[in-house]
C-alpha cells in the first residue's frame, strides 16, 4: 500500500489543530480527519484560558512555553479568536490561602513570569465585585482568555495554508501499527504515522490508555460588561477542591470580550452522559455567589457540559506510543489543552521531524506509563 500522508492526525479540536499547524509547516503531508466538526468536543466546552500552571515543573514549562507561543502569534490572530489580555487573578479568602500567594509569586518570579501580589484593597480596587472579606491574591499579568473553537478554527487554516488536508465527519475505528488508519466504514489512509489527538475518547483507539473522562459545567451570562476585568480564580481551587477522586467545584470566572461571563467549574469523573447535572450545577453557581455576591442578580443564557482527558500524573501524554512508533498520541491535556494546545503542537512536531526540542520532553512520554505507573517530574 502505498504512503498517501506522512501524518495523519485523529481529532480537529485545539490539540489537534495545532499539531497539524506545526507539522505541516514543518513540511510533512498531513492529514487531519475528525468525526464531528471542527472544535466540536472537548475544544467547545473549554474556558479558554490561556494560564501558566506550576503543579510541577514539567507543568509549568509546558504552560509557559504555551503561553510564550500564544503571545507570538497573537497579532496574526483574527478578532473572531477574542484573544484578551486580562490576567489572571488569584484569589485568597484567608492566611493560608495568602501562604499560597507568596508561594506561587516565589516560584513564578524565579522563572521569569510576571506577577504582582495584592493585598485586600489591592484586590477590592482590582475587582470590586467581589465580596469585601478576601485577604489578598495574586494577578499574573501576561495570561489571557480567548474563545477556543476559532482558535481551533484559525490553526487549522494555518495547517493549510502549509499544505495540510482536513476533512470533517469521518470516523476512524483503529491507528494501524503499520501506519495509517481504519475508518469506521471500512476504508484505509495510510501514512507514514498516525496521532490521536481524540482527548477524552483517545482510550478507544488507544486500549490502556490512562486517560480518564472528567465531566465539566459551564455557565454564560447574558452582556454585562466590566462585572469582573480578570480571569479569576480561587485559590481553594488548588487547595482542596480539585482533588484527583471525588466530585468538586470552585469559582472560577471569566470575562468575554463580548461583555458576557463564563462561569466555571466543576469536575466529575467517570460521568460519561453530557447532561447537565441540577445538583452539581448549584453547588457550582453558589460557589460563584460566595465570591461574587452581584452575580446571583445576573441572568445567566445557556449552561452545557463537556468532558476533559486526566491522567494520573496531571500531565498530556505526547510522543510515541508503546504499542508502535508509527502510532502517536497528543491527548491527556484536562483542563489545560487551550493553554498547551500550541506548545504540544511545537513537541509533537520536533520530536517527529527530529529537531531539538524547546523544553525537556520525557515527562510528557507515553512510556511512563508502560507498566501503569505515574512519573512525577
Amino acid at each position: 500500500m502505498s504512503q498517501a500522508y506522512d501524518i495523519v492526525i485523529v481529532g480537529a479540536g485545539i490539540v489537534g489543530a495545532a499539531c497539524a499547524a506545526e507539522c505541516a509547516r514543518g513540511g510533512l503531508k498531513t492529514l487531519v480527519l475528525d468525526r464531528g466538526p471542527i472544535g466540536g468536543g472537548t475544544t467547545a466546552a473549554g474556558m479558554g484560558h490561556i494560564v501558566v500552571m506550576d503543579d510541577s515543573e514539567a507543568q509549568f514549562a509546558l504552560t509557559h512555553h504555551s503561553r510564550q507561543l500564544w503571545i507570538e502569534l497573537r497579532p496574526q490572530l483574527p478578532d473572531d479568536v477574542e484573544y484578551d489580555s486580562c490576567g489572571t487573578l488569584w484569589v485568597a479568602a484567608d492566611d493560608e490561602e495568602m501562604a499560597e500567594v507568596q508561594r506561587k509569586q516565589k516560584f513564578y518570579t524565579e522563572r521569569g513570569v510576571r506577577v504582582e501580589v495584592l493585598d485586600a484593597l489591592g484586590v477590592k480596587k482590582a475587582e470590586p465585585n467581589l465580596r469585601a472579606d478576601m485577604a489578598g491574591g495574586l494577578r499574573v499579568v501576561d495570561d489571557a482568555v480567548l474563545y477556543p473553537p476559532c482558535a481551533a478554527r484559525f490553526l487549522l487554516e494555518q495547517a493549510k495554508r502549509h499544505g495540510a488536508e482536513l476533512r470533517t465527519g469521518v470516523a476512524v475505528r483503529e491507528l494501524l501499527s503499520e501506519g495509517g488508519v481504519l475508518l469506521a466504514d471500512g476504508s484505509r489512509i495510510s501514512s507514514g504515522r498516525s496521532v490521536s489527538a481524540t482527548g477524552p475518547w483517545s482510550p478507544a483507539l488507544t486500549p490502556g490508555l490512562p486517560v480518564r473522562k472528567r465531566k465539566g459545567h459551564l455557565v454564560i451570562t447574558d452582556r454585562h460588561p466590566g462585572f469582573v476585568h480578570h480571569q479569576i480564580v480561587e485559590l481553594g481551587y488548588l487547595k482542596s477542591a480539585h482533588s484527583l477522586g471525588k466530585d468538586s467545584v470552585a469559582f472560577n470566572i471569566q470575562p468575554r470580550k463580548t461583555g458576557q461571563m463564563l462561569i466555571g467549574s466543576s469536575r466529575q469523573f467517570d460521568a460519561e452522559d453530557s447532561a447537565v447535572d441540577p445538583a452539581i450545577l448549584d453547588r457550582m453557581l453558589q460557589r460563584a455567589i460566595e465570591y461574587l455576591p452581584g452575580l446571583g442578580k445576573l441572568s445567566a443564557i445557556r449552561t452545557w457540559t463537556g468532558h476533559r482527558a486526566a491522567t494520573p500524573d496531571k500531565l498530556p501524554i505526547i510522543g510515541p506510543s508503546v504499542m508502535s512508533d508509527r502510532i502517536w498520541l497528543a491527548t491527556g491535556h484536562e483542563g489545560l489543552g487551550i493553554t498547551t494546545s500550541l506548545g504540544t503542537g511545537r513537541l509533537l512536531a520536533d520530536l517527529l521531524l527530529g529537531r531539538p526540542t524547546e523544553i525537556p520532553a520525557a515527562p510528557f512520554a507515553p512510556v511512563r506509563f508502560r507498566n501503569g505507573g505515574s512519573h512525577h517530574e
